[in-house]
């Protein structure tokens, strides 16, 4: 989770100036705003999560100790793979998230049947990352979508309509577990060459090929 720190400072003489931070990761915003404190040079110092609630700087340190130990900073990558002859589906995930001081790399993988089209299998890939995430206990975060189909992502976002009532039945089913998990998304429509660990591993599937691996990144 990012961190947004507003605060007011008053010059001799003058009215109160207020000032706002960049988007600071908690670290660096709890350092910021005990810097300030101890200043004695500000007021109303305020904290805005990615979500839009507002915090202390107590209520801001006491939060971190209790989310330290789980999943943060979520960069979820997924791609679908279409077998039109067998109308099976390889689905890819790769998600990078913190958790306490370390940061983590998911690469799983699944296949499907009975899938329609190219597109469905996007959709399926994509409510596969979410299941993972939940298994995670990934909730009441931001996290970043990153996928090739941009018609997916288009769709995902509201700005295309959908006519297709399959599709629709998928997007139904996404933004219920999103707002079940209380995630607010973030799509991001990348190359295929930028999305080519997803794509691998949705190939894998439709090969037979499964996996699930976990791993420390430095």
């Amino acid at each position: 989770m990012k961190y947004r720190i507003e605060w007011k400072y008053q010059p001799k003489g003058n009215e109160k100036v207020h000032f706002t931070s960049d988007w600071l990761s908690s670290e660096l915003a709890i350092q910021t705003g005990e810097e300030l404190d101890k200043s004695g040079k500000v007021s109303e110092l305020t904290y805005y999560d990615e979500m839009g609630t507002s915090w202390t700087l107590k209520e801001i340190k006491k939060l971190t100790v209790e989310i330290e130990e789980d999943p943060h900073e979520v960069t979820v990558y997924f791609d679908g793979g279409f077998h039109k002859e067998t109308n099976r589906a390889g689905l890819g995930a790769v998600i990078f998230f913190r958790q306490g001081k370390k940061k983590y790399r998911i690469r799983a993988n699944e296949h499907i049947d009975q899938m329609d089209t190219n597109n469905e299998a996007e959709y399926a890939a994509f409510y596969y990352t979410l299941n993972i995430l939940e298994d995670l206990g990934v909730h009441h975060l931001p996290c970043e979508f990153k996928g090739d189909s941009q018609v997916v992502l288009k769709q995902l976002e509201g700005e295309w309509p959908c006519y297709e009532e399959n599709l629709n039945r998928w997007l139904d089913r996404i933004e219920e577990k999103i707002k079940a998990l209380g995630i607010q998304p973030r799509y991001t429509a990348i190359s295929r060459n930028e999305n080519k660990e997803a794509d691998k591993l949705a190939t894998q599937a439709l090969d037979g090929k499964e996996i699930f691996a976990k791993t420390q990144i430095l």
